[in-house]
This record gives structure tokens, sequence and C-alpha cells, in this order.
């Protein structure tokens, strides 16, 4: 079912929209009630945000943490089950992208601003104010930081953009389904998908990609802001950032117009190709000694102390620390998998299920470590072992902790000019490639939409962003990601399942099969194999 009038479809007609009514109308009409009231309400609603905010991680974090280790268990089992040899869109398919394309697009993604945000923020943080450290500032708080800060950016977040993006692949490139969530479901609910069950799906992930991608829009422009202050002398303020927002959302808006080709993908690398100049520069004139040591190190801790603080539920310690941080964390990188795992599952056709796994589970989270041992490990060295301040600056600004850190270099001017275009490159890039998926969500699966509707989404995104940080700040961009990854969260249990049923009965694309156990004269066959009338399952 899609509802269409005058610019282009997928058969080139002309037409002004291809989108799915009741998904795309009710989606856009609850996140733009949101907004309104966001902004109706102003400063009032401030409040509000946080006794929501800790209502959930109080009440559901348990929920939480069980959920991101099942998942996590779930992409190893699939990698290494008979499943892995899998050829994503048949045994001829052909990737798309090269390795190293690839790899640009899925980690610009799947972290980018967030990382520049905390990956000096986090570690100090950590290190003065620890549950795990009756003594801030010591070697084992600095320990503890790191294990925190790997266990928040490591193998969890990644497993769940694993799934996603392994049973939109799976469901459209080898079993002919739309490019769309509910798609994932079909082993499940069967021709239900085409009712209010699979509509909702959809509606779910359409809103908790657009609440996950703003926040990290209002995280990446406050640092923006904070950086511009750094450097120039800008006022940091919420007029500035609201400003800010929309100059770098024309700027992504321009970006998904142009394409996945020729806007995004050359986006990633050149976000690459800056935040490793800004990596390198900081390894070689940082502490490269203790830094090359830390990573071994850290690596180490994090896998011995894995299952505990992969389980950790502040049980015994009846305490919060952990709602404002892993809680919010698993909500976030919740919030983000429909949009992360929809554009890698776009862009990850012609891999096998092994190396999909391999390569969106294992790498990037090895490339994540190495960035934030470069640069926490060198903010903990100068607080440890050099002139300190780095840890004070944060508690008063978390914002600014990066550029802190850059002064504490040579040439920190050239350097701070390069953390804030790294940070706006990051920030276009998943403003563009969030647009991207919500459209194709939005519009029943079609991989190239109309350019009119990526504009909406990347507009209404901007607004988003803004609406939330004029409303509470930093507390409202936490609230409205935990908020809407929780009823995610459990549409991702069931997606796990509906991935093993349909790998299971998979026999191959273009093939057919004779189930002899419980029909023995029915002839199954899979939706690729004849016409899409014959399909058991059609989406509409």
């Amino acid at each position: 079912m899609s509802s269409s009038s005058n610019l282009t479809n997928r058969d080139g007609a002309k037409l002004k929209f291809d989108v799915h009514p009741y998904i795309f109308f009710i989606s856009a009409g609850l996140i733009i009630l949101l907004v309104a009231l966001t902004i109706y309400l102003g400063k009032d609603i401030k409040d509000f945000f946080g006794i929501i905010q800790t209502g959930i991680s109080t009440y559901t974090g348990w929920f939480f943490v069980l959920t991101m280790n099942i998942i996590l268990v779930s992409t190893f089992l699939f990698m290494f089950s008979r499943f892995g040899d899998i050829r994503l869109g048949g045994d001829n398919a052909v990737p798309e992208f090269s390795m190293i394309g690839w790899f640009a697009m899925l980690f610009s993604a799947g972290m980018g601003i967030g990382l520049l945000f905390y990956g000096v923020a986090e570690p100090m943080f950590h290190f003065i104010s620890s549950p795990f450290s009756d003594t801030p500032g010591s070697p084992e708080a600095a320990r503890r930081a790191m294990d925190f800060t790997f266990l928040h950016w490591g193998l969890h977040p990644w497993s769940v953009y694993a799934l996603v993006g392994l049973s939109l692949a799976f469901f459209s490139f080898n079993k002919g389904y739309p490019l769309t969530i509910r798609s994932a479901f079909v082993p499940l609910l069967g021709d239900k998908v085409n009712g209010p069950l699979g509509y909702a799906v959809d509606i779910s992930a359409t809103v908790a990609t657009l609440f996950g991608v703003a926040t990290s829009l209002g995280v990446g422009v406050q640092q923006v802001n904070a950086g511009l202050f750094h450097v120039f002398g800008i006022p940091q303020t919420t007029h500035v950032q609201l400003i800010l927002i929309c100059v770098i959302t024309l700027i992504a808006t321009y970006s998904v117009v142009s394409g996945l080709d020729a806007g995004i993908r050359r986006l990633s690398e050149l976000n690459i190709s800056l935040a490793f100049l800004l990596l390198l520069f900081v390894l070689l004139l940082g502490p490269t000694l203790f830094i090359l040591n830390a990573l071994v190190e850290n690596i180490g801790i994090y896998l011995q102390n894995f299952m505990q603080l992969s389980t950790w539920n502040e049980t015994y310690e009846n305490s919060s620390w952990q709602n404002g941080w892993t809680v919010f964390y698993w909500g976030w990188w919740i919030g983000w998998s429909p949009f992360v795992g929809m554009f890698i599952a776009r862009i990850s056709k012609g891999r096998t299920i092994r190396e999909f796994i391999a390569g969106v589970l294992l790498v990037p989270t090895l490339v994540t470590f190495v960035w934030i041992t470069v640069f926490g490990n060198s903010a903990l060295y100068i607080d440890m072992f050099g002139g300190g301040g780095i840890a004070k600056a944060v508690q008063e600004n978390v914002p600014v902790s990066l550029f802190v850190l850059l002064e504490h270099f040579p040439f920190s001017s050239v350097t701070s000019v390069l953390g804030i275009l790294v940070v706006i490159s990051f920030f276009v890039t998943s403003s563009d490639s969030g647009s991207l998926v919500i459209d194709i969500i939005t519009a029943n699966g079609n991989q190239d939409p109309p350019i009119p509707q990526r504009v909406f989404w990347a507009l209404l995104e901007g607004g988003v962003a803004a609406a939330l940080l004029y409303g509470g700040g930093l507390i409202a961009l936490q609230t409205a990601t935990i908020a809407s990854g929780l009823p995610f969260a459990i549409i991702l249990l069931f997606m796990a399942y509906s991935l093993l049923k349909g790998l299971k009965d998979y026999s191959g694309p273009q093939q057919f099969y004779i189930d002899t156990e419980k029909k023995p004269k029915k002839v199954s066959i899979t939706p690729k194999a004849f016409p899409a009338k014959r399909r058991r399952h059609k989406i509409r």
C-alpha cells in the first residue's frame, strides 16, 4: 500500500510522494505533536523530562541490560552457525562498495558524533566518580574508567546494529521483501505484517530512529558550539546552537538529496580521513608509549570483567549511577538501531552472513577501542602525571572536553578547528543517513525515495533536535532516547527469533523445496522464485 501523486516512483512515473499512508502520516504526526508540546511548554518541561527519564531507567534498566546481552549472544551464534555461509543477495551477489568504503560508511553512521563528544568526557567522569572505586583519581579508578567506557562503546552496541542490519538485509535481498522493518517479522506474523501489528513495528522504528538521531544532533551541536567558543569566543547559548542546527541541517539536506554514492559515501570517507588525522596527531604528539601500553591493557581488562559489567544492575549498591550511563547508552543504541541497521543493510548486499557480522561487530569495535584509548588515556595521563585540569573542565562543561585536551598539544588552534570540522562532518552524515533510512521505512521499502520526502525528514530531524535542546537540553535528549528505545527493545527480541526462523526455512533465492515432514505433497517457494502474486506473504 502506498500513496503517490506527481515526481518519480520506482517505475519512473512522475509523482510527488511515494509513501505508505499509515506509517508516514502517523509517524510524522506523533513526532510533530511531541515537538509542538515541547515548544509550547518551554522550560517548564525540563523537570517533566527528568521525572520520565528517572522512572524508565529505574524500573526498566534490568530489561535494557538483559536485552543487550541476549542480542550479543544471538549475533555470535549466527556468525558461527551453519548460516554464516549464506550470502546476502544470493550466491552470485557482488558487494556494491569496496571494503574501505563499506567500513567508512557503517562507522560514520554507527558512532560518529558520540565518540567525539564522549571520547574524552566519559573516561574523565568515571575517573573521578566510579561506583567500583573508592579512591577517585587513583590508578584503579583510571582502569575502571576505561573499562566502563569500553563496555558502553564496545561489542554490545555493534551487536544491536548487526542484528537489525542482518535481519533487514536477509529478508530484503534473499527473501524478496521490501527493505522495511516489518519485513523481518514475516516468519512470525505472516500476512499480518500488512495490518496494525506490522504498521506499529514500522512506526515504532521511525519514531525511535528520529529521536535517536536527534539526540546525536543535539549532542553534536553542543560540541560544535563549545569548539567555536574555545577557538573564536562565540558564546555557548541555546540560540547559537539553534542557528548551528539550522545551518548544518541545510548542509545535510543537500547531502541526502545528492544520493547515497555522491553524497553520503563521499562524506563518510571525508569523516574517516579527518578523524584519522586528528587521532594520528594526538597519538604521535601525546604520550605515545602510555597509549600503546594502555590499549593492550584496556582490552585485557574489558575481556576479564566482561561478564560482571555486562550483567551488573546495581542490585547490592542500591544506587542510581547506572541510570545516567549504562541504561542511557543502551536506550541510545537501541533507538539508533533501526537507522544504523537499515543503513548497514542497504550497503551490505553481496557479503556473507559471517563476513557481515565480523565486519559490523568486530572491526568497528576495535577501531572504537583505539579511538577511546588515544583520546581517553591521553586525558588520563595529563591528569595523573601532567598538569591536570581536564577532569575539572569536563565537570564544568562536558562539550568542551575535546578542545581542553587539544590545548595541551602544539598547534591547538589548528587542531581545534580540525576537531570542529570532524564534528560537523559526522553531524551531517548522521543527519542525511538518518533521513534516508526513515524515508525508506515510511516509503514502504523504496530504496530510492523521492527527493521531497528526503528533504522533509532531514528538516524534521533538525527541528526535533532544536526543540529538545530548547525544551530541556541534554536531559530532554536523553529522555527522548530512552523513552523511544524501550518499545523497540521488545521488538528487537522478537526480531532475533524471527530471523532464526527465517534462516532455518531458507533454501536459497530463486529456488524451491518440498517440505516432506509437515505437508508432503505441497511445494513451498521462496518469494523470489515466482512473481509477486504467487508469494505466500506479500507486503503492501
